[in-house]
């Protein structure tokens, strides 16, 4: 009997689900995308813009044998099941799975589940569906315009300023990091000063901040004026009202992919890339005990959805662990552009704790899987109840206040409080109408400061509220602009832990041509309502050809415009030939700062880094001269440390050790066993000893006489 074949993208996956099920069915992985856009045809877009958009679409070299392989076992199974991820990217994964494997479209069984459990790949083997074609149409088109624009702008700007590419959401996204940039170039700090006041009651002290002047909001731009202010308060402070109210504070929504990278960033130090990579191998399986599940849901998500099943296990383990008391409401709140075809992320089974799961994981996958785990919970617990007090003084028509706060009810931060600090501070308890005198009143002076730069979160959060793209592609963005040296990650302080986004001089000059000619496409609200198009094609209400079509009539008399009228920048010449073709050898932005390439780059691929190239002297500020060919020698790092090397590499293959050999000193004696002069030498281990300058044809060296020990 014949086996039936479920195509998955992961092998983890694989074997994950291969255990679930039994010996009737092999499940295997495609490895991710098998087929991508051709790079051939005119522009090598792989793409026939004239033919309404008809695309080439070629098997990934990296993927030849295991499509091959596929191909054998699809020959030898029974029913073929198709079950790449839940998302657009997955759809057309199996889209071109069908093809290549030449499954017939019409009866090709596609199925598809949000978490890797039992459960869940079993109930969608009993509801399998054809492709979704619209959904495969949204993703052909994205991919269409990454291609014309990434391909066009990316050659013009090559050409033009030598910049290494562009992008539909990369751009836009490094667009508002220089943004932010130049708002902090323009910045003019001002002074200001506050003035608080210290109230004593008993043995205890708190302070009061002042919030008016004569019924206005202060502001106090010097010394002189806070000066002014404190010697008003010279008077007595009278207690004029105390207010209490109750409090209660929410719990957040479950965690969405742009909401836990931010989190993973904030609290746990992780970078997106790292986060998505951690969650991956969270979803698709981890080895328990005896065997392998998936411990969170699909984590490409942009819904905070929960299962009603997940929902009602997840308040019975309330229940039963913290008590009737601490059951919340189920909230939900969708941004408007989120794809709800799956949950939020959450962990599969609400009985798999953190502390039940923490010998099978490393450390890190621990501490994002307790984040996930704690955070669902957490949005389905009671809200937390707070008492807060604010009292309110005046002193000469100055109004003084403060306030405090003390947790009545812990409610959700019972399992939450670890990663969502809460001020706790409880003031007196007292009556309005109460005089303090001699108050000390301290003015303090500061100065505005600056937008802050993005960090990874920051961005992250800004994409996201302004629709550019989807929070699947956040990690891939970020880690191209540093790539392509745009932008680098630097601390915000010395003392900070924090990194921010920095452009570079390239990163500025590419934003600057890309706005002087493009600025109608590579802005923020063009971008959010390409994603908005993008949705309505997955809903059949738009045709993805006609707006294809729309935005290339469009797009190429700018490209055409662009290549007319741009000013090209010439490279910064170095001063010397390429050793390997000749070229002029040119200063170049990278990722890790300037390096030195042939201008001939992508021809000759010749790179050497500006230290290697700039190293002409040694620790005493000597040149050094090749002894071969006579060109100047440079300073390299090798595997066994710095040494000279012929600045002619390849032509002239010299290298010289960087440290010298200490040149042999006369001793006025000669050998006993050949006549030659006998010498002082330095050994390898740095101690002196005399021998025949005739080594190594006469190896005699004089022995020392021993010392005598000290009595």
């Amino acid at each position: 009997m014949k086996k039936n074949l479920i195509i998955v993208e992961s092998p983890s996956k694989s074997k994950t689900i291969e255990k679930y099920l039994g010996s009737d069915y092999k499940v295997v992985s495609s490895k991710g995308h098998v087929c991508d856009l051709a790079t051939t045809g005119k522009e090598r877009l792989g793409i026939d813009v004239e033919n309404d958009f008809k695309p080439t679409y070629k098997i990934s070299k990296d993927k030849k044998e295991t499509v091959e392989e596929l191909q054998a076992l699809v020959k030898k199974s029974g029913s073929v099941y198709l079950a790449s991820d839940p998302d657009r990217e997955g759809e057309a994964i199996a889209w071109h799975l069908a093809r290549v494997l030449d499954l017939d479209m019409e009866n090709t069984q596609r199925i598809v589940f949000h978490e890797v459990t039992k459960p869940a790949v079993l109930d969608a083997l009993e509801h399998p569906r054809k492709i979704d074609m619209r959904l495969v149409k949204s993703q052909e088109t994205r991919r269409f315009l990454d291609r014309i624009i990434g391909f066009k702008l990316s050659k013009l700007l090559q050409n033009k300023i030598h910049s290494k590419s562009a992008g539909r959401v990369q751009s836009v996204a490094l667009h508002l990091i220089v943004l932010r940039e130049k708002e902090i170039q323009k910045f003019v700090s001002e002074e200001y000063w506050d003035i608080n006041a210290t109230i004593k009651e008993g043995r205890k002290s708190f302070d009061v901040a002042l919030t008016k002047i004569d019924g206005k909001k202060p502001q106090l731009k010097n010394q002189e004026e806070a000066n002014e202010i404190v010697e008003r308060c010279k008077n007595d402070f009278v207690l004029v009202d105390v207010t209490k109210k109750a409090k209660k504070k929410q719990p957040k929504l479950p965690y969405i992919t742009s909401t836990l990278q931010q989190d993973a960033s904030t609290k746990l130090g992780f970078g997106a890339k790292k986060t998505m990579s951690i969650a991956q191998k969270l979803y698709e399986g981890v080895k328990l005990e005896d065997h392998m599940e998936g411990l969170i849901t699909y984590m490409r998500s942009d819904s905070t959805r929960l299962s009603d099943l997940f929902v009602k296990d997840a308040k019975d383990y309330i229940e039963q662990t913290y008590g009737k008391k601490y059951i919340g409401k189920v909230h939900e709140k969708n941004n408007k552009n989120a794809q709800d075809a799956h949950e939020a992320i959450r962990p599969t089974n609400i009985l798999h704790t953190p502390e039940s799961v923490k010998p099978y994981l490393t450390n890190d996958e621990n501490r994002l899987y307790e984040m996930i785990y704690y955070r669902t919970l957490a949005s389905l617990m009671a809200p937390s109840h707070f008492d807060v007090t604010t009292l309110t003084f005046d002193c000469d028509h100055m109004e003084f206040k403060a306030s405090g706060q003390v947790m009545t009810f812990d409610g959700y931060h019972k399992v939450f409080g670890k990663y969502e600090k809460t001020s706790e501070e409880l003031l007196p308890e007292l009556e309005a109408g109460k005089v303090y005198s001699n108050v000390p009143v301290k003015a303090s002076q500061h100065f505005t400061e600056p937008p802050a730069r993005y960090t990874e979160a920051r961005l992250i959060k800004e994409l996201e509220e302004r629709s550019i793209g989807r929070p699947s592609t956040y990690a891939l963005i970020i880690d191209t602009l540093q790539k392509r040296g745009y932008v680098t990650m630097e601390k915000s302080s010395q003392s900070s832990k924090n990194k921010v986004f920095v452009p570079s001089n390239q990163g500025f000059l590419t934003d600057e041509k890309l706005q002087e000619y493009f600025s109608s496409i590579i802005n923020v609200k063009y971008t959010a309502d390409m994603e908005k198009s993008l949705d309505l094609i997955a809903d059949g209400e738009i045709d993805n050809i006609q707006y294809l079509h729309n935005f290339y009539d469009g797009f190429v008399p700018l490209v055409q415009k662009a290549y007319g009228s741009m000013q090209e920048v010439e490279l910064e010449k170095v001063g010397r030939k390429c050793p390997q073709c000749q070229g002029e050898l040119v200063y170049r932005n990278g990722r890790f700062g300037k390096f030195v390439s042939c201008e001939n780059f992508p021809k000759c691929k010749y790179t050497e880094s500006k230290e290697q190239e700039e190293i002409k002297v040694d620790a005493n500020g000597q040149e050094k001269v090749c002894p071969v060919c006579g060109s100047y020698m440079v300073i390299k790092k090798g595997r066994y440390g710095p040494f000279w090397a012929c600045s002619k590499y390849p032509e002239c293959k010299t290298i010289v050790s960087l440290k010298e050999k200490a040149k042999p000193e006369p001793t006025g004696e000669f050998c006993p066993e050949c006549g030659k002069e006998l010498v002082k030498r330095k050994s390898r281990f740095g101690t002196t000893f005399i021998g025949c300058s005739n080594y190594p044809k006469c190896k005699y060296i004089k022995k020392e006489p021993k010392k005598e020990k000290q009595k």
